[in-house]
């Protein structure tokens, strides 16, 4: 059964400027294609449905882009409601259960991301399953791990594994953050309390394209 996709498009890019003085970071391009439309394609390979994007810097840019596609915009015109804030404020277009998000600016090789989530799901022991890498292996990454790992696949914090930027989450929980914008970190720490947290790591490249330097690297990967 496909599942929701949210791909996160409401930040700022500032880590990306000056490309971002007038462009909105998921439109900075490595080769001839869009960090969104990167993001999108695997979300169409991966049968995803329905797909929804949030916006907020240069908003109206990403709205024109999407135009025509079968993808819905979830606005969010006056405050950045962060990853946990904008995925609950997209439930009502994303529907019930569970949901993948994608962070946009990462590119990928290998396998597809979002299909071996798909297939390495298993709802009656998880409520959310990440895609790591290897701090060694996580192109143009910087700053120190996010998680630990056991032999289970179960997470805790602080280790030798980067979130890689896709998941699958469920967002019940949601509901009980009284604030406003938030980080999913937010709800990760509640579902680790229960256990609940696993990870899988991508049997492929990575890089994270957060800032300019990053785009050749990101291009050296893609050309092998």
């Amino acid at each position: 059964m496909p599942l929701p996709l949210m791909i996160f498009a409401a930040g700022l890019g500032t880590r990306m400027r000056p490309l971002t003085d007038n462009c909105p970071k998921p439109l900075v391009k490595v080769g001839d294609r869009t960090l969104l439309d990167r993001a999108l394609d695997l979300g169409r390979d991966a049968d995803c449905a329905p797909v929804v994007v949030n916006t907020h810097y240069l908003g109206d840019q990403i709205a024109a882009h999407l135009a025509g596609q079968d993808v819905a915009i979830s606005p969010e015109p006056d405050l950045i409601l962060d990853t946990g804030g904008g995925l609950r404020q997209a439930l009502p277009l994303l529907g019930r259960g569970p949901v993948m998000t994608l962070n946009p600016d990462v590119v990928w090789t290998g396998p597809n991301p979002l299909a071996t989530l798909q297939s390495a799901w298993d709802g009656d022991r998880m409520d959310a399953l990440l895609v790591l890498i290897p701090i060694a292996q996580a192109t143009a990454r910087k700053g120190a791990g996010d998680f630990s790992m056991d032999a289970t696949g179960g997470l805790t914090r602080k280790g030798d594994y980067v979130y890689a930027g896709a998941q699958i989450i469920r967002p019940d929980l949601l509901a009980d953050i009284t604030d406003t914008a938030f980080s999913l970190n937010i709800l990760w720490d509640m579902l680790i309390t229960k256990g609940r947290v696993f990870g899988m790591v991508h049997d492929g490249g990575w890089c994270d394209v957060g800032y300019p330097a990053a785009i050749p690297m990101a291009q050296a990967l893609l050309d092998g």
